[in-house]
């Protein structure tokens, strides 16, 4: 019997926002295909969840111990009767997401504010191209009411940014690096950096987070362990090749190879180095959710200290602690 079977290991559900081959949470993926977890003895079972939304609702009604999901969704619907859930873990400083401007009007569209009127097509409604289209306009000046929006799937999308049927598209990887490559696309604004969300948003941000549900019972040394395993996950994802990844993931993880190869390649600078989120990262990044809509009145935000919203401690622990050699 395992260590797992007798209890003595850590049992912890995470709630992934989808779909499984956002680059986002690939780190989780790998952490669990790797058999890090196992190693730091933490029993991690993860759920891949149809959206971030999704994700955050499976933490709130206690099908997940912590959602692997935006900060915009683990506040607005992951919430306890108020109470937030606390940022364990950062991922991403933004969704790895560019606007790119159709080749009909790369001459007329030169910033954020010449989309002022023109029809912009994003993957689906709800989705963080379209939040961060909002933000980018908001911080333009342009109304978000004043550009004309289109839902598509993304291979519809290509051809509609192709075909002129819209003047501007948000996409992700793989589409970003092909269009542009082939000069079916121009680049307007690229977020797949920390340092280019940094200036097209106005500040260091975090998108996609580890949050621990309110009222979750998860002891802090299993936490430390879950860290370790994600610390390690995230520098294996920033170095190793593509292909050298793709041998241990699930199916729906990779998707069709070739795509999953250029995911990370655009991912991997939006990675935040070793998972760590400021007071000052979570600020901006809960004014940005705040512009584009307000929150729930049910949330019990903080006045002055943010520092409740972030539980540092097992992250702080697990880096201090230092990597194990490979097994």
């Amino acid at each position: 019997m395992t260590a797992a079977g007798l209890g003595l290991w850590a049992a912890i559900t995470i709630a992934v926002a989808g779909p499984a081959t956002s680059p986002e949470y690939l780190p989780l993926y790998v952490a669990q295909s790797e058999g890090y977890f196992a190693q730091e003895k933490v029993d991690v079972t993860l759920t891949t969840e149809r959206s971030e939304s999704e994700a955050a609702l499976a933490m709130a009604r206690g099908r997940a111990d912590i959602a692997a999901t935006s900060l915009d969704a683990a506040y607005r619907v992951g919430h306890v009767k108020g109470a937030l859930p606390p940022l364990l873990f950062g991922l991403t400083a933004a969704p790895p997401v560019a606007i790119l401007v159709s080749p009909a009007h790369k001459e007329t569209i030169r910033s954020p504010r010449d989309l002022r009127g023109q029809t912009v097509g994003v993957p689906g409604v709800g989705t963080p191209e379209q939040a961060m289209l909002a933000t980018v306009l908001i911080r333009a000046g342009v109304k978000i009411h004043h550009v004309p929006l289109r839902s598509f799937s993304n291979r519809s999308l290509v051809g509609a940014l192709g075909q002129g049927e819209v003047a501007a598209a948000v996409m992700g990887d793989p589409w970003v690096t092909r269009l542009v490559d082939e000069g079916a696309a121009s680049m307007l604004v690229d977020l797949r950096t920390r340092s280019d969300a940094a200036r097209w948003l106005g500040a260091e941000t975090v998108h996609a987070a580890l949050f621990l549900r309110a009222d979750a019972a998860v002891g802090e040394q299993d936490l430390v362990g879950l860290a370790k395993a994600l610390l390690r996950a995230a520098a294996r994802v920033g170095e190793a090749p593509a292909e050298t990844l793709a041998a241990g993931l699930p199916a729906p993880v990779i998707g069709q190879p070739g795509d999953f190869t250029l995911r990370v390649a655009g991912a991997r600078q939006s990675y935040l180095p070793r998972g760590r989120v400021t007071e000052d990262m979570l600020k901006a990044s809960l004014a940005q959710a705040r512009e584009r809509a307000e929150m729930p009145a049910a949330l019990k935000l903080p006045w002055f200290r943010w520092s409740p919203l972030l539980l540092t401690g097992p992250l702080e622990r697990a880096t201090a602690a230092g990597e194990p050699p490979p097994r």
